[in-house]
Parts: C-alpha cells; structure tokens; sequence
C-alpha cells in the first residue's frame, strides 16, 4: 500500500486529507510541523509522497523539499495558499514535482497523488537500460552487458544499496553490513572499498559508478537496478580481496 505522509499545521484540514485520501486507499498519515515529519522519518520508512505546505511554525516547505530530495526518494505535492508565480518557481526549484493550491478540491488532490504514483512507478521500473546485480555470483553488469567482478565486501555494498530502492543509506548502517568478516570497520574503511570500487567499474564497464554520496547521510543507487543472475559468473579468484 503507498504511504502519504501530510506536513499541514491546520488541523480541519490535514484530518480531512487524511480521512480522504485513507478511504481512496492509501496508508496516509498526517503531522503539523517540520519537527513531527523528522521524528516520523527516524522510525517509520520513507513514504511514496509527501504533500507539503509551505507555511508551518518550525519552518517551510521549501526547506522541508529540498532537505528531502537529499535523503529520501518520495514525490512532493506542495499544497499551499501560496498561488502567486515566485512560489511556484521557488516550489518546483526545490523539488516539488506538483504545486497545488489550498483551494483544491480533495479529489483533485487525491488525483494528484494517484498521477504522481504512476510517473513514478513508470520512472522506477528497471528496463533494458537497468545495472544488473548478481548477488549470489559477485557480479554488477552494466547496460551495455560489461561485468564488474566483485569482492565479498563490494557485493555487500552493492547489495545494501540495490535493495534499498533509490534511498540513501546511512555511512553506520552500511559499515555495519559489509564488515561482517572486520571487526574494526568504521568510515575510513567503507571510502576506501567505495574508492577502489568506482575505480573497478569505470576500468571494466567504462562507465561511473551507478552510486553516488549523499551529504550528511551516506550513498545511494542511483541508476536503475535490478537483481538477477547474471549470464557469466566471474571465477573464483574474483571473490579474494576486502
């Protein structure tokens, strides 16, 4: 079920989205500041869409879009009273991939998500252009059909991050999941296996590495991904190495 998750400081009306949008089906919840949204996204996974009003006590939904576009991978519909050109602009500059105004009509909001959902799901679906992940033959295969043997640890890496469907993944978490064979693995040691690994993938598949670093919070898959196994499995010499 996709979660919404509404950032709306009036209370009639963030209810009314809720109740709205919970009886079109959708998981939807509501909170009435920037402070709530942040301790909801600590325990609770990213939702498939924010709306967001501009206006809130602890700050703004412009702020909200754009710290958003950094750390999680959910569509923004601004809803706001704000309908003049400038914060239209500043709106989609931030990151908002719809702008609505508050007069809107709870059908026409709910149509919104739903449209925003199918952009998505369309911009998300891996095709022939997709990195191929072989998890269990240690193997990242490019577009072009270009195969990047992997080591232990760098398939650990590249697993955690295709799994994680676009997110970003914290430095910690990440450390924590490719050091199984290390005790002492901090941050010093993941830069490294992800230095060596831009350099394996750009030697091999000729292309940048499909991930990326995400400021303050760690890296992310940024290309389209897919599991599967792929056609020719590296040897077993491949697989020695951090």
């Amino acid at each position: 079920m996709n979660r919404i998750v509404v950032v709306e400081d009036e209370e009639v009306l963030r209810g009314d989205l809720v109740d709205y949008l919970s009886m079109q089906g959708f998981e939807a919840l509501g909170v009435g500041s920037r402070a709530d949204l942040e301790a909801l996204l600590k325990h609770e996974p990213p939702p498939q869409v924010l709306i967001l009003d501009i206006s809130l006590p602890d700050g703004d939904g412009f702020d909200i879009a754009l710290a958003a576009r950094e750390t999680i991978n959910s569509g923004i519909i601004m809803l706001t009273a704000h309908g003049d050109t400038e914060s239209r602009v500043r709106g989609f500059e931030s990151g908002a991939d719809i702008y609505l105004v508050k007069h809107s009509s709870l059908r026409e909001i709910a149509a919104a998500v739903q449209s925003l959902l199918r952009r998505m799901h369309r911009e998300d679906a891996p095709g022939p252009d997709a990195w191929l992940h072989d998890p269990v033959g240690w193997v990242l295969t490019s577009p072009e059909g270009l195969q990047v043997s992997l080591t232990g640890t760098e398939n650990a890496f590249v697993s955690a991050l295709v799994e994680s469907a676009g997110q970003a993944l914290a430095r910690e978490d990440l450390a924590r999941l490719v050091s199984n064979r290390q005790t002492h693995f901090d941050n010093r040691h993941l830069d490294a296996v992800v230095s060596r690994l831009r350099r394996k993938i750009l030697e091999q598949a000729h292309l940048e590495a499909p991930f990326k670093s995400v400021y303050g919070v760690g890296y992310t898959f940024s290309a389209p991904a897919r599991t599967g196994s792929a056609s020719t499995p590296p040897s077993r010499g491949a697989r020695n190495g951090p």
